[in-house]
């Protein structure tokens, strides 16, 4: 395969896979986010690489596509890496896919370390399933927004978040899921100085009030498990019967929400596709 996406370590590099290491001294065109922490990866894992590396980041991800999708066409084996974890997860990579496919070039993927999946685990909370939101608003006013469309959610709940933000995050999740909603926070995960810590929302918020915040954090909640939800049909009627009412669309949004306990993406998504098979009929 010409193109590979690569999982690398989220910070224990015992948890390199063969394949990696077999990739990486084999590729020519290495693509990593941050050169300096590809090249310790690689001295960690006892590999040496001769291929050339290439900056490739959420900053110049569009801008280096163009050249990339040039190498792949001249059949340069490309490799790309994240700093941590499964490139594409909140990370640069899904672009580079589609522009793959697009162009029907073949592309491999060597599984590996996510955070997303190991801090699902640590938590004990539902696994069966779960929604993972990645990183959300940087303010008090996008985070309330959010957190107020998903309040109902039944599924379990994965963010990431750094350590400027993380206690005004769990503040604002407190107020708006409820302060007694489960939660569990992972921070630096396989790291020396790994910890997870358990507890309410409420709990979780006076743990980060008390000591420094450092390092990378994945944050699990727990879903709305108490929400007795509608039905699709029963959904799709209650919406209906509001319309009739001469309602607005955003009265009608949010007793929907209120009374159905679904999130406000799941009932646009829903609304969505049932217009699109009206069309089909």
């Amino acid at each position: 395969m010409p193109l590979i996406f690569a999982a690398t370590p989220l910070g224990n590099f015992l948890d390199a896979s063969e394949n990696l290491k077999n990739a990486v001294t084999q590729a020519e065109i290495i693509l990593a986010e941050d050169s300096r922490r590809f090249s310790r990866l690689a001295k960690d894992l006892n590999v040496s690489y001769v291929g050339k590396v290439i900056s490739f980041f959420e900053g110049n991800e569009i801008k280096r596509i163009e050249q990339i999708l040039s190498l792949l066409k001249a059949d340069k084996m490309v490799l790309a890496l994240t700093d941590a974890g499964m490139p594409g997860i909140s990370d640069p990579g899904f672009r580079l896919a589609q522009i793959a496919i697009e162009n029907k070039i073949k592309f491999s993927v060597i599984p590996g370390p996510s955070a997303v999946t190991t801090a699902l685990l640590h938590s004990g909370l539902p696994c069966d399933k779960f929604v993972f939101e990645g990183f959300i608003g940087k303010t008090s006013t996008a985070r309330k927004k959010y957190f107020e469309s998903i309040k109902n959610e039944s599924r379990t709940l994965i963010y990431f978040e750094s350590p400027k933000r993380i206690t005004n995050f769990l503040q604002d999740a407190a107020i708006n899921l409820g302060p007694e909603r489960n939660a569990c926070i992972c921070r630096e995960m396989t790291k020396e100085y790994e910890e997870i810590v358990r507890g309410t929302l409420l709990e979780l918020l006076e743990w980060s009030k008390s000591k420094e915040m450092l390092g990378e954090f994945t944050v699990v909640v727990a879903g709305n498990l108490l929400q007795s939800k509608l039905s699709k049909k029963e959904v799709l009627i209650l919406h209906a019967n509001l319309v009739k009412k001469g309602l607005s669309k955003k009265e009608v949004n949010e007793q929907v929400i209120n009374e159905s306990g679904w999130s406000k993406r799941e009932i646009f998504d829903l609304l969505v596709s049932e217009k699109t098979n009206q069309g089909k009929r």
